[in-house]
């Protein structure tokens, strides 16, 4: 079977492979699949373990302003987050099975680790440029390291997750870790580079990691959004492949099912995703988009 993947349009990075090894690329069969690492899905628990100030709705924080979330919550998109500024916000905001957690500050990251019983092999960093409301503009995929988040969380991961081999994904702020994720992102993997899928695949099958990835280069990942509310159509397969065959562009992803109502799809609050174009060439990329933009009557 192949990689096991819930969104079709995500289907083209994996379909030739084969494999009887289980590769998640979503938290709820990762969930079940690995129970001896699934406590990491427990957001108050990464927290505690990091030293940081936290505790479950019912428990006094002891300052303001603090971030409140769900403690657990596998689908993501923040549902249920949002700064509590006060006592009497954080009293109004109440909620059972969500937590505060101390403010932090700093640049946020989401990184993919590729991890060998317990040891972190390889490292990639990805930033978003935010359009508000829980939506991005678009994702750099980033070519150089970043030591300042490799060196504490490969610390966190060799004391945390002992023996796990596996792909990881690791959101940070400030270098602090605010959510993992038993999996890689699946938005970009064509960015990582010729060869990665494959060493994804041995990574899982046999508990190697070889990827030489020499020849590094920066990527971008540039998302479309439309107003809520509204009924689409995907755009015809011959526009979409010439979208597609533009110079710097490595993929693009109709990202919602024609199929099913717009409010059953889990969307962020600014707008419904319609589209993802990767490439190399970010004004190729950013042009593409705007395509697909033209495509529906944006």
């Amino acid at each position: 079977m192949p990689i096991c993947e819930a969104d079709p349009w995500r289907l083209q990075y994996f379909a030739h492979v084969t494999t009887a090894a289980q590769i998640p690329t979503e938290d709820g069969d990762a969930w079940l699949w690995y129970p001896a690492q699934r406590w990491i899905y427990n957001k108050l628990a990464v927290a505690l373990s990091q030293g940081l100030d936290a505790g479950p709705h019912g428990t006094p924080p002891p300052r303001f302003p603090v971030f409140s979330k769900p403690i657990i919550n596998l689908k993501g998109m923040g549902v249920g987050s949002r700064v509590l500024k006060s006592q009497a916000d954080y009293d109004e905001h109440y909620a059972p099975g969500h937590f505060w957690m101390a403010l932090l500050e700093g640049p946020h990251v989401s990184s993919d680790v590729a991890v060998v019983a317990g040891e972190p092999r390889w490292w990639r960093h990805v930033t978003g440029k935010p359009a508000g409301e829980g939506t991005f503009d678009y994702w750099v995929i980033h070519a150089e390291p970043n030591e300042d988040i490799e060196a504490p969380c490969s610390v966190w991961i060799e004391k945390n997750l002992p023996g796990y081999s596996g792909m990881l994904n690791l959101e940070t702020i400030g270098s602090t870790i605010i959510e993992a994720h038993l999996r890689f992102a699946d938005q970009w993997p064509d960015l990582y580079g010729p060869g990665w899928v494959e060493a994804l695949v041995e990574l899982y099958e046999r508990g190697a990691w070889n990827f030489a990835d020499d020849e590094r280069v920066e990527g971008y990942s540039a998302v479309l959004f439309g107003p809520h509310g509204r009924p689409y159509r995907h755009p015809q397969a011959a526009a979409v492949e010439e979208i597609k065959r533009a110079p710097g562009v490595t993929s693009v992803q109709i990202t919602f099912h024609e199929d099913r109502l717009p409010e059953r799809h889990a969307m962020p609050p600014g707008g419904f995703r319609l589209a993802i174009v990767n490439g190399f060439d970010l004004p190729a990329t950013l042009a593409a988009r705007e395509k697909f933009r033209q495509l529906f009557g944006l």
